[in-house]
C-alpha cells in the first residue's frame, strides 16, 4: 500500500467518526465563546486601566485567548486518533492493512498536523475578527490584520495548535490510553506552568520553551524585550515535541499491539 493510500484510509476513518465532528463543533463554540467574553470584558475595562497598563494593551492577543481551551480540544482529537484504535482493537486491522508501522503512524501525524493547521487558522481568524469588532463596539483600541505583528500572531495561533496536535499524537502513541494521555497533556499545558514559580531560577528559564509558557508567546504582538524572540521559544517547543514523536515512533515499532 502506498503512503497516499494509507493517508486516505486514515482520513476516511477520521471523518466517518461522529466524535470528530462533535469535537470540532465544540472547538468553535467554546473557542469563539471565550473570545466574545474576554473581548467584551477587556473592552469594558479599558477605560479603568492605568497609563502603564495601556502601554501594554495588546488587543490581538486578547482576542486570541481562545487558544487556552482550543489546545485541549485539539489535543483530545489528536489523542483519540491513536488511542481509540488501541481501545477498540481496530489497530490490529490497521496494521494488517499497513504492516509498515512507521508509515501508519506517519499518516496519522501528517493528518493531525494538516487538520489542526486548517481548523486552527480558521478559528484564529474568526476569533480575531469577532474580538476586534467587540473591542471597537466598546470604543477600546483595536487592531487590523495589516497592523504590525498582527498577521504573524494570528498565523502563529494556528501553528501553535498544530504543534499541540502533534504532541497529543505522540502522547497517545506512547501511553496508548486516552485518560493517561489527556492527563499528561493537561499537566504539560496547565499544571507545570502554574507551578513554575516554585522551581529554581535555572529551571524557570527552561520553562520559557514550555508549550503554554513560551510557545504561546507567538500569539502576542508586544513581546517582552527582556526575553528572547517568541519564535525562538516556539522553535524550542517544537524541538521538544519532535523528541516526543520520535519516542512514539520507536515504541510503536517495538511494541506488540
Amino acid at each position: 500500500m502506498r503512503f497516499t493510500h494509507t493517508l486516505h484510509a486514515e482520513w476516511v476513518k477520521l471523518r466517518s467518526v461522529r466524535s470528530t465532528w462533535l469535537t470540532l463543533a465544540t472547538l468553535f463554540v467554546v473557542g469563539l465563546g471565550i473570545t466574545a467574553l474576554t473581548s467584551f470584558a477587556g473592552g469594558e475595562g479599558y477605560a479603568e486601566l492605568s497609563p502603564a497598563d495601556r502601554l501594554e494593551w495588546d488587543p490581538t492577543n486578547l482576542s486570541l485567548r481562545s487558544y487556552i481551551v482550543a489546545q485541549l480540544v485539539i489535543g483530545v482529537l489528536g489523542i483519540l486518533m491513536v488511542t481509540s484504535e488501541f481501545a477498540s482493537g481496530l489497530m490490529q486491522m490497521s496494521l494488517g492493512a499497513t504492516p509498515r508501522r512507521h508509515r501508519l503512524l506517519a499518516a496519522k501525524v501528517l493528518l493531525a498536523a494538516a487538520l489542526a493547521v486548517v481548523v486552527g487558522e480558521v478559528l484564529m481568524v474568526a476569533a480575531f475578527t469577532i474580538g476586534q469588532l467587540m473591542l471597537a463596539a466598546k470604543d477600546a483600541p483595536h487592531a487590523g490584520l495589516g497592523d504590525p505583528g498582527v498577521l504573524p500572531a494570528v498565523l502563529g495561533g494556528g501553528l501553535y495548535l498544530a504543534a499541540i496536535a502533534l504532541l497529543s499524537v505522540g502522547l497517545g502513541t506512547i501511553l496508548r490510553s486516552t485518560a493517561g494521555a489527556l492527563a499528561t497533556l493537561v499537566g504539560i499545558v496547565f499544571l507545570v506552568p502554574a507551578l513554575g514559580g516554585l522551581f529554581p531560577d535555572w529551571l524557570q528559564k527552561v520553562l520559557y520553551f514550555w508549550p503554554s509558557q513560551g510557545g504561546a508567546q507567538v500569539l502576542a504582538t508586544l513581546p517582552n524585550p527582556d526575553l528572547p524572540h517568541p519564535w525562538l521559544y516556539f522553535g524550542g517547543m517544537c524541538a521538544g515535541i519532535a523528541a516526543v514523536l520520535a519516542a512514539g515512533f520507536v515504541l510503536f515499532r517495538r511494541r506488540d499491539v
